[in-house]
């Protein structure tokens, strides 16, 4: 009985969490948008028409528990000489030759009280689609998954018995 009534406490005050999250940014589940980017880059061209890895400019994932936004000198070793000439990429060359981040405009934000880790999910053949959505086939990036922690925990519970890592149902494993 004290499990039930601390799930019924505590589920409505963790998802309450996670619902204004959306809020906090400019992304809409329901229409499927997602924010105005400093350059407009292109994720179809790259990743679809290109072929290229997640990983290639997202190289930290299968090693940190952080994936990184590329620095801009990962996208000018290719545009110092590819689509020089275009808006975009002068505008990207402008942050190189100051020597400043572009300041992308985030797209997936957790709470403060929730950690993940991408280096454990890469490492267990996790693709990054499962979470991320089609990124190759978005105009613009948007947030493809609710990320809510009832979204995560029915991940967790079909793969209770994954044979690379087990998924954990420990909450201290998410949640500090």
């Amino acid at each position: 009985m004290k499990r039930i009534l601390a799930l019924a406490v505590v589920i409505p005050a963790l998802t309450g969490g996670t619902v204004g999250l959306k809020e906090s940014f400019s992304v809409s589940l329901g229409n499927r948008t997602g924010p105005t980017q400093p350059i407009a880059f292109s994720h179809q061209v790259h990743a679809d028409s290109l072929g290229m890895n997640c990983l290639y400019c997202h190289y930290s994932a299968d090693k940190s528990p952080v994936a990184n936004i590329p620095p801009v000198s990962t996208c000018m070793g290719c545009h110092k000489l590819t689509r020089a000439d275009s808006p975009e990429i002068i505008k990207l060359a402008g942050y190189f030759e100051r020597g400043e981040p572009v300041p992308w405009v985030e797209v997936y934000k957790l709470p403060a009280h929730v950690k993940f880790n991408h280096k454990r999910h890469v490492k267990a053949g996790i693709q990054c689609a499962e979470c991320h959505g089609k990124v190759q086939e978005m105009k613009v990036v948007y947030q493809a998954t609710s990320l809510k922690m009832g979204w995560c925990v029915t991940c967790h519970r079909q793969n209770l018995d994954h044979p690379k890592f087990p998924a954990s149902m420990d909450c201290l494993v998410c949640h500090h």
